[in-house]
């Protein structure tokens, strides 16, 4: 890959992947919820989402995926179902999500928890789909190997993507440590509830 290409790439995906949308505010809300580390978690899932969506818009799965929208309708409700679910949950301070009055009683929410959760708000986003299919390929040079191409492609929109969640995140501990030492734990939940339940509904009516 010419490095005219990369050097086009790069600042490209970077300001489409720094703006505000479901991942990231899923993130933020986290980091305000459940703070940086554990927020982590959250991360791999939703980059192992973005490396599958990327792979297919490539190969040209995305192409079917967009012809038979009623797979979306099915995956994006459910998804934004759960996530209502537990904004509400955290908004009535319940729950493995919600911040306890006193944090040596926080329970840590489980991995594989919060992978998923990352990982179904990637990958049900038709928005998402619909940016991959139109982004990546002219990026893609036709008289060179896919394969090296591609490798390298998905590698920095995984590094782009994990940069910018940890911005949103970061910011999101940042509120929860303001919040948090001014005694307001039922605000910071009711903030994150809040948060969550209109991602759920955002991806639900996307």
């Amino acid at each position: 890959m010419e490095w005219s290409v990369l050097v086009l790439f790069i600042p490209t995906f970077f300001l489409v992947s720094a703006t505000p949308g479901m991942c990231m505010t899923l993130a933020l809300t986290m980091g305000l919820s459940i703070g940086l580390k554990r927020t982590l978690h959250m991360m791999w899932g939703e980059l192992i989402g973005v490396g599958l969506v990327a792979l297919a818009a490539v190969v040209g799965v995305a192409t079917v995926m967009l012809q038979y929208p009623q797979v979306f309708e099915v995956f994006k409700y459910l998804g934004g179902a759960y996530l209502f679910y537990l904004g509400v949950q955290m908004w009535l301070s319940k729950g493995r999500m919600a911040i306890p009055d006193n944090m040596e009683e926080a329970v840590d929410v489980p991995r594989l928890k919060l992978a998923s959760q990352g990982f179904v708000t990637a990958v049900a986003n038709p928005k998402g789909w619909a940016f991959m299919v139109s982004l990546l390929p002219p990026f893609i040079v036709t008289d060179k190997p896919l394969v090296p191409q591609l490798a390298l492609l998905l590698v920095l929109i995984l590094a782009i993507e994990f940069i910018c969640l940890v911005l949103y995140a970061t910011g999101g501990r940042t509120l929860r440590q303001f919040l948090f030492n001014g005694g307001n734990v039922r605000l910071l939940n009711r903030i994150s509830g809040s948060v969550m339940m209109a991602v759920g509904i955002w991806l639900a009516v996307q």
